[in-house]
């Protein structure tokens, strides 16, 4: 490879190290995301079976092209007044440690590249409530967007409490 083409490609992979791009979506009137890479896909909510004594976030499971998928609903999860679903909510299908899961969102905004020097850490008031689980605040012009790390959406007691109702 010339050496004019290396240099460049080193050149655009730390341009891609500025941004961190992400799947943005609503819940109530806020507004989060989730790193891209995270996601993998986005699809209509239909087809949810509930599991008896599953935890009220759990709102049951799918089959995903014959995977069985638990379905969270995000609402639930993080205490906000529950919604009827709308032709919007959607479920993101996401990977959280070795498993697929699927997020119900109010609404999947867009997919876009965050400058990294336009995300902090959360404040202190919030980061205590809700440090497990929010990664920092993306700022872009006037919106604030709640980044959220999916493997901290469920401590560890409740993923294994969901695997083993799921696998029974």
């Amino acid at each position: 490879m010339p050496e004019e083409t290396l240099q460049e490609e080193k050149r655009m992979q730390l341009k891609m190290k500025d941004f961190t791009q992400v799947v943005s979506f609503k819940l109530a009137d806020e507004e989060y995301a989730i790193e891209i890479t995270r996601v993998k896909e986005i699809i209509l909510v239909e087809g949810i079976t509930r599991v008896p004594q599953m935890p009220e976030y759990i709102e049951g499971i799918i089959n995903l092209r014959g995977e069985v998928v638990p379905v969270i609903d995000l609402r639930k999860r993080f205490g906000l007044k529950n919604a009827e679903l709308v032709e919007e909510t959607r479920i993101v299908v996401s990977r959280m440690d070795k498993r697929i899961v699927g997020l119900i969102v109010d609404s999947v905004s867009q997919v876009m590249k965050l400058p990294n020097t336009d995300i902090q850490p959360p404040p202190d008031t919030i980061a205590s409530i809700a440090g497990e689980y929010l990664t920092g605040i993306g700022k872009i012009e006037e919106r604030m967007i709640m980044m959220l790390d999916i493997e901290k959406i469920l401590s560890r007691e409740e993923k294994q409490e969901v695997e083993q109702t799921i696998v029974k």
